[in-house]
């Protein structure tokens, strides 16, 4: 097709990345949860582009929401098990000032994300009662977008 320019990153334009991500992390802990809660329902939802976190009451209403993008992270970094894990301190920060205990964990979609979002959840202490995955499955539906070729 073309030929593929590879542009490579000098170590300052890696520094400068790098400082923008942590000072977004540090502004989306800054923002806290009000309420206190004992459990609460964590949504994964990671796709091919983007991993977002959304953190919800028993009664359904939204208590807090991280996505990789609001994070700092863009292009093909937003879906990185890397980002993923950003997003789950940053979501965890929130959570601690509720004094939250538990949680169940839905997960949705195929990204690289998931995995990992999943793992850095446990490790923050809160006890996990269930993981369920509601990845959409299609019972025989249209025709699927034909694979990356790369």
């Amino acid at each position: 097709m073309g030929k593929k320019k590879i542009v490579k990153q000098s170590s300052s334009d890696a520094l400068k990345q790098a400082d923008k991500i942590q000072n977004a992390v540090a502004r989306s802990k800054s923002k806290s949860v009000n309420k206190k809660l004992e459990h609460a329902k964590v949504y994964v939802s990671a796709s091919y582009n983007n991993t977002s976190i959304t953190v919800t009451n028993d009664k359904g209403d939204v208590v807090a929401w991280t996505t990789s993008g609001s994070l700092g992270f863009n292009g093909p970094k937003k879906s990185t098990p890397f980002a993923a894990s950003k997003i789950v301190a940053s979501i965890a920060e929130k959570l601690r000032k509720s004094n939250l205990r538990s949680i169940d964990i839905i997960v949705k979609g195929v990204g690289t994300g998931r995995d990992s979002a999943v793992r850095s959840l446990s490790n923050q202490g809160f006890d996990i009662l269930s993981i369920k995955d509601v990845t959409g499955i299609p019972h025989n539906g249209p025709k699927p977008k034909k694979t990356r070729r790369v």
